[in-house]
């Protein structure tokens, strides 16, 4: 891809010379690092967009579910579990576990 765009950023002095001391310590262009730097951020913020609309989509989902009377609610979920939990313990109480 060929390179028309200049960028210029200010930063402080320090972390400038300890980035290209990095950069020189892993023979490879400044330029080049900062574009992959880039890249990366600009891959990590569309899979972070799109795992969020996954988990509205899944949000919104489970909304309408509980709206039709498919869901349960948490005080069931909870007193379910606290029964399994029970019976667990009573199971372990009784093989010495």
């Amino acid at each position: 891809m060929p390179k028309e765009a200049v960028f210029t950023m200010k930063l402080e002095a320090e972390l400038r010379d300890a980035f290209m001391s990095e950069v020189e310590a892993a023979h490879r262009p400044a330029s080049q690092v900062v574009r992959e730097l880039m890249r990366e951020f600009i891959q990590r913020r569309r899979e972070e967009r799109e795992y969020d609309e996954f988990l509205r989509r899944k949000v919104e989902i489970a909304r309408a579910s509980m709206r039709a009377g498919r869901g349960r609610s948490n005080e069931d979920v909870e007193a379910e579990f606290a029964a399994l939990r029970a019976e667990l313990e009573r199971e372990a109480d009784e093989t010495g576990s």
